[in-house]
């Protein structure tokens, strides 16, 4: 517990009585400046504004990437096709000019889910909006500081615990402009400011391979299924007889939409198929309980990342979740995961897939199954790589899920035996194995990013909070 005093002038000029805004941006502060320490803020050396006010119709066919607040995670920008309407036309795009961001803008969430930046790089996004919930910060050509070294920054334990000392709101957090302006941004040597940059930078690079890799492997999967299941149009109307209904005793439209079997059926003639449960063992997620939750900015190194079914992020568990865990509040908890266990979410967000890399520790929330590889379809050519790659293939993971779950009140559920039904198709082993190449290298190359990205957190916290 910190103890301190703030004279009624500071109260009276800054109007708020929490008491960790006057403890980090004054107390923190001037410990730091009495140490020779220096301070910019933001709106001296940046022009910062937010997105489109306007509602823009969005879609999920295509178009301009326009970005939620949820898509931005800390460090990257995350897209998720599941939940997301993630496109607006180019017509709305050239019309609705503030929402254009630019190229290296930190983008930070400032509604709703607040704090979150990552840098935007077009090289992995491509060309995107951002609606008010996002605010973008471009750094003027005089700045001290990198868009890198503020993204870092911004995440640290002291960058974070500033931003939480300037929110308000009740219901819905708002981290304003006007507060992002003032925002206190720490000079450190220019060794370490550079070396902070150039780390982030690398980061992005090896987001940027990663995804081309796995792109490329989606790309020789559909040529391996020897027919494009996105040229099957979807049929809005078909019957089911009452006897198959009553038999499989399943009230759901999506179980008998003609379209999720003429796809399984043509994989079946083309390539032949396994059903998942085939080729892989499924371990249920865990609960701790809510009261177990240690938020990000309380966290301590030994504490274990939470994932729940958000914390999935471009294909992997997220780096920075909401949520950790104590070891002391692990009793009964036995999940383990290993390095290429494959994720996949069947509570709410139905058929996010994710792979689980070397340097992950988490433990996986009970809306999330583990799929491990058997050794028996090892011994028959297929990989865990491989499977990743074919649930990740929308008409193979995400309609073969959609089409066996059910609603349970308002939330969809997949039972672990419904999920095990799933068809995978079986492509030739030459392809499989290119496959497996190019996934192994994505996710050698993401685990990578959260080694480059952890050792960041640990120069700016280790620097300046140990020293404060």
């Amino acid at each position: 517990m910190h103890v301190f005093t703030v004279d009624s002038h500071s109260i009276n000029n800054f109007n708020t009585f929490v008491p960790n805004f006057y403890y980090y941006n004054e107390v923190v502060k001037n410990e730091y400046l009495e140490r020779g320490g220096k301070y910019i803020t933001l709106g001296q050396y940046s022009v910062v504004s937010d997105g489109e006010h306007s509602a823009i119709p969005r879609n999920a066919e295509g178009g301009i990437r326009y970005l939620y607040g949820r898509n931005i995670r800390e460090g990257i920008i995350d897209f998720d096709p599941i939940s997301d309407d993630s496109y607006i036309t180019e017509d709305a795009y050239n019309s609705f000019t503030r929402c254009h961001i630019s190229e290296g803008d930190v983008l930070i969430a400032i509604y709703g889910t607040v704090g979150k930046s990552a840098v935007y790089r077009k090289a992995y996004i491509g060309l995107a909006g951002i609606p008010r919930h996002i605010s973008n910060i471009s750094l003027k050509s005089n700045s001290p500081i990198s868009a890198e070294y503020l993204t870092a920054f911004f995440r640290s334990k002291y960058g974070k615990a500033q931003i939480n000392s300037y929110m308000t709101g009740n219901i819905q957090q708002l981290f304003s402009l006007k507060s992002i302006r003032e925002y206190s941004v720490p000079i450190l040597p220019q060794k370490i400011m550079d070396e902070i940059t150039g780390v982030e930078k690398e980061a992005v690079v090896c987001e940027i391979k990663a995804r081309e890799k796995i792109d490329r492997a989606i790309e020789l999967f559909y040529e391996g299924m020897k027919f494009d299941p996105r040229n099957i149009n979807e049929e809005k109307v078909f019957t089911v007889s009452n006897a198959e209904l009553f038999g499989s005793n399943i009230w759901s439209v999506s179980m008998y939409n003609n379209t999720f079997q003429k796809i399984e059926d043509n994989m079946e003639e083309r390539t032949g198929i396994s059903r998942l449960s085939e080729l892989v063992d499924m371990m249920h997620g865990d609960e701790v309980g809510s009261d177990a939750y240690i938020s990000y900015e309380d966290r301590n190194v030994e504490d274990i990342a939470f994932i729940r079914t958000s914390d999935i992020v471009n294909n992997e568990v997220d780096l920075y979740p909401d949520y950790y865990v104590s070891p002391e509040n692990m009793d009964g908890v036995k999940q383990v995961t290993k390095k290429d266990d494959i994720i996949f979410t069947k509570d709410g967000k139905i058929g996010a897939v994710g792979m689980i890399v070397e340097s992950d520790k988490v433990i996986l929330s009970s809306g999330i199954e583990i799929l491990r590889i058997k050794p028996e379809a090892m011994e028959n050519g297929v990989s865990a790589q491989y499977i990743f790659t074919a649930l990740l293939v929308p008409e193979v993971g995400y309609y073969g899920a959609k089409r066996r779950a059910v609603v349970a009140s308002t939330i969809p559920h997949l039972r672990e035996n419904r999920l095990g039904e799933i068809a995978i198709p079986i492509v030739e082993k030459q392809m499989i194995d290119k496959i497996t190449i190019l996934i192994k290298e994505a996710f050698d190359l993401k685990n990578k990013r959260k080694i480059l990205l952890k050792s960041n957190e640990n120069i700016i916290d280790n620097y300046f909070l140990e020293e404060a």
